[in-house]
This record gives structure tokens, C-alpha cells and sequence, in this order.
């Protein structure tokens, strides 16, 4: 499902005006903890050193070689036909069923003379107004995330070539598109023993900091299955790092 990467990137894209209004709104400790907090991930989020004595992945992986190993990369996946439910048995229904209504109150006022009056003149106003507002509320703001994922493969990639040391994020164009980074400037945040228990229900994330790649915006990738727990996403970060660091042999051969 696209709509996590796609508010990373409006997130990351958002203008200075919305940006120094969301600042304007934290407290004083709010901006140091902010602060502290990115400073902290620049220090301690950027080694390439082992994490785990046992590499694996839990997929999906699309390709695995000598050049370089590619790996599906997407947040909430497993939720990605929520969209599709909710679109075609709630919101399309009720667009449909007002339509039809409010087709049928004109169609009474123009060739029933009979029954014609003012409430019945008043009904079709008040129909007319109701389904143009919700054709006008989801033309306006549900079309933007049902698109998301309607007739979508729902498949992001992400790409690591060890041969030339960088890594490829694949996205839709809306959300931040086709991007290469160099593998030296990869963050992650399967590092650390005692982050263990905040990795259930959580994917392996990568990281790359403004300050390393001269972007204007930090850029997140999700990768995997989400956690369940214990050392889960060390050993997804370990088995990226060994391949881009040692090689293939490195690491058992994925499904």
C-alpha cells in the first residue's frame, strides 16, 4: 500500500510556510528533544560494523546474484486491499445510490405533473446538493489515496548493486519517485540490542540523512516483514550489510 510512502513524501516535501508553522506550534523542549533526537540518529545510525551472527532475510526477495540483490519495500502491504474494500463496498455504493436518487427525483419533477409541487421540488434540490457534495468531498480529497492503490501492482523495490556500491529506491512518481544513494550513507534502525522489543510489528527501516546525501529532505524506506520481536530486524540489516560489505557467499542464499 502506497499511502505511508506517499505521507513520508509529502512530509518530506511539505513548504517552508507549513514547515516553520508546524515549528512555530512545539515547545521549546519539543525543539531540543527534535534536535537531539536527529543528531543522535546522524552519530549512532550510521555504522556499517556486524549486528548479529545470523544474517537472514524474510523476503521478499526478487533477486539475489553477484551484482545485486533486490528486496520488496513497502510499509503496510499486508493491508494493501483495505483501500480496494473500503472504496468499492462503502464510498462507491454510496456515490452510486445518491446518483440514482437524485436522477430519479428529476426525472418524477419533469414528467409527473401531477405529483409535482414544492416539497417534491425541495426534495430534488436537497438530493441534488447532497450528491454533488459527496461526488465533489471524494473528487477533492478520497481520490487522492484510493488512487493510491486501485488498479496498482502495490509493489515498491529497493535495490542494492555491491558492484557499484549504491542503492536504488523504486517509487511512483508521487511518492518521491526513482532514487539512487551510496551505500555508505544508509542508516538503519535495526542496530541495537535493547531497541529489540520496538521491533514488533515493525519493518526493517533505512534512512538517509539530509546530510549525506545533499537532499533537501530525509528519505525512508521500509523493507520486508514486519517484525516479531527479538533480533528480526538486526538480522535483515546484517544480511543487507554483509552482501553489500562481503559478498553473496557471505550470507545463506534466500528463498
Amino acid at each position: 500500500m502506497y499511502l505511508i510512502e506517499w505521507g513520508f513524501w509529502r512530509m518530506a516535501t511539505q513548504s517552508e510556510s507549513a514547515r516553520d508553522a508546524l515549528e512555530a506550534e512545539m515547545t521549546p523542549a519539543e525543539k531540543r528533544a527534535d534536535q537531539d533526537f536527529y543528531q543522535r540518529d546522524l552519530e549512532e545510525e550510521m555504522h556499517f560494523q556486524s549486528v548479529s551472527e545470523t544474517p537472514h532475510t524474510r523476503g521478499p526477495v526478487f533477486a539475489f546474484n553477484e551484482t545485486f540483490l533486490e528486496i520488496r519495500c513497502g510499509g503496510s502491504e499486508e493491508k494493501r486491499g483495505l483501500i480496494t474494500l473500503a472504496t468499492l463496498g462503502g464510498i462507491a455504493p454510496i456515490i452510486v445510490m445518491s446518483a440514482i436518487m437524485t436522477i430519479g427525483f428529476i426525472w418524477m419533477d419533469i414528467t409527473d405533473h401531477e405529483s409535482r409541487s414544492l416539497i417534491t421540488i425541495l426534495t430534488t434540490l436537497i438530493m441534488l446538493f447532497i450528491s454533488a457534495t459527496i461526488f465533489y468531498l471524494y473528487s477533492k480529497y478520497g481520490i487522492h489515496l484510493t488512487r493510491l492503490e486501485m488498479l496498482t501492482s502495490r509493489h515498491l523495490l529497493i535495490r542494492f548493486n555491491r558492484i557499484t556500491q549504491q542503492v536504488h529506491l523504486h517509487r511512483p512518481s508521487y511518492c518521491g519517485g526513482i532514487v539512487t544513494f551510496p551505500w555508505k550513507t544508509t542508516g538503519s534502525t535495526g542496530l541495537y540490542p535493547e531497541d529489540d522489543s520496538l521491533s514488533v510489528g515493525m519493518r526493517l527501516g533505512l534512512i538517509w540523512h539530509p546530510s549525506r546525501t545533499s537532499l533537501p529532505h530525509i528519505e525512508i524506506a521500509l523493507l520486508g516483514k514486519q517484525g516479531q520481536g527479538g533480533s528480526e530486524l538486526r538480522d535483515e540489516w546484517e544480511f543487507i550489510r554483509r552482501y553489500m560489505e562481503e559478498g553473496p557467499h557471505a550470507v545463506p542464499r534466500p528463498r
